[in-house]
């Protein structure tokens, strides 16, 4: 998985690099990638996963990188979902809201919203 800071939430959000959403500042992971042009990448499908549904490998990571995601970060990547409708429509669709988003993962093409329900 690749991980980047909160400050290109909103490029991730219009459609940027696969990641995880991880706060501005936090220390670096090895794994880190620069994102492209925000035009570069089309998302062809939006998917919403529970975190309590992942690995717990994979919801290990989800936590971490949630734990080191500022307020602020979090509020400015849940206002770019509620922007885009497509992303409103597939959470509206499972019964939630932006507010329930965590974190946020682009590769292939898919937009994969991570949210928390309970």
């Amino acid at each position: 998985m690749r991980i980047f800071t909160a400050s290109v939430i909103i490029a991730a959000v219009s459609l940027g690099t696969p990641a995880f959403v991880q706060a501005q500042g936090a220390p670096s992971q090895p794994e880190v990638q620069s994102p492209p042009a925000q035009s570069s990448t089309v998302i062809r499908k939006i998917q919403v996963v529970d975190v309590k549904d992942l690995p717990p490998a994979v919801r290990s990571k989800v936590d971490d990188v949630v734990a080191q995601t500022t307020e602020e970060d979090m509020q400015s990547l849940r206002k770019s979902i509620d922007a885009t409708p497509e992303a409103a429509s597939a959470l509206q669709a499972k019964g939630l809201s932006s507010l329930q988003v965590v974190a946020i993962n682009i590769a292939d093409g898919v937009l994969t919203l991570f949210a928390k329900t309970a």
